[in-house]
């Protein structure tokens, strides 16, 4: 299984020289992939985690790793495709994989709340039909030029987008969602599912085989479609859910490395440690020389070469 880390984006220790520095920090002790992730809004009153708090653009965040490394590869996870232009969204990613050569993989997301779409102007009806319809959008801009696409929501007018990606046919698209019909649209149209923070991961198996499953009634080869888990670190004392189970990847480092071996067996095929999520490190007051401190040793503690 290929291990990933999240960059900073969330809260204290998303600044430049921490992207700059764990980016490289990553590269060098072996990890495969960076990671970012999209906030737009927190409602006044929301009680919604800190790591929502205060977060940095992803793409522009992967366009400045990129100009410090070199192989690791850059994701997002997930962009909520309502709020962004399917057009712009393609010129976004195809800039992003040509400034890093090709290193890019787009994760996408229907959204989930109404204040954010409020904000954006944006309407939550139809969302999962819609979909489908922005992937082809993607992959027409990222194909053959001229191109050209006429649906029930999109429209491109014939004509040529440059430059192209890197990556032939363009960056790989991922598909966040937990509902049944999400799964089954990862395995019809996605090269692969990206989990939430809030997916029960005891209970992975379960959706891994819903994606496998509809990837092999669309035709498509299912051991080809990647299962990405964004990997909530609570490192420290283990954590207990409702039921009093300790919560996977939560206690010592080496709980949280056979956590993700397990998961390996599950059909997981990618994970990232993700520490924009623990409140020391991704949280807007936390103490951002303490917070960079525990990040760096918990990147070592977690690498692959470890």
């Amino acid at each position: 299984m290929r291990i990933g880390f999240g960059l900073p984006v969330s809260g204290a220790w998303a600044t430049p020289e921490n992207i700059s520095s764990f980016a490289s920090r990553a590269e060098a002790a072996g990890y495969a992939s960076l990671w970012t992730f999209q906030r737009l809004l927190i409602p006044e009153g929301s009680a919604m985690e800190s790591v929502y708090q205060s977060v940095l653009d992803p793409m522009a965040a992967l366009a400045y790793a990129a100009a410090v490394t070199t192989r690791i590869r850059l994701g997002v996870a997930v962009i909520n495709l309502p709020f962004v232009s399917a057009a712009y969204l393609a010129k976004q990613a195809a800039t992003v994989d040509v400034l890093s050569r090709g290193r890019h993989d787009l994760g996408l997301g229907i959204g989930w709340m109404p204040e954010e779409f409020a904000l954006i102007g944006a309407t939550m009806e139809r969302r999962g039909a819609r979909t489908q319809e922005y992937v082809q959008v993607l992959r027409a801009l990222w194909g053959p030029q001229p191109s050209e696409f006429r649906g029930e929501f999109y429209t491109i007018p014939r004509g040529t987008t440059a430059p192209a990606p890197v990556q032939p046919g363009g960056p790989q698209i991922l598909l966040g969602g937990m509902a049944p019909r999400a799964l089954q649209r990862v395995g019809r149209i996605a090269d692969g599912w990206v989990t939430s923070s809030r997916t029960d991961l005891s209970r992975i198996s379960e959706s891994v085989a819903v994606v496998r499953a509809a990837a092999l009634a669309a035709g498509r080869d299912p051991d080809a479609i990647r299962i990405i888990c964004r990997g909530v670190v609570r490192a420290g004392e283990p954590v207990n859910d409702s039921s009093g189970s300790r919560l996977l990847l939560s206690g010592s480092s080496a709980q949280i490395r056979a956590d993700a071996a397990w998961l390996a067996e599950q059909g997981v095929t990618e994970i990232f440690y993700d520490l924009n999520w623990d409140p020391l490190v991704g949280a807007p007051d936390a103490n951002p020389g303490s917070a960079a401190n525990r990040a760096a040793s918990l990147l070592e503690a977690l690498s692959p070469t470890a």
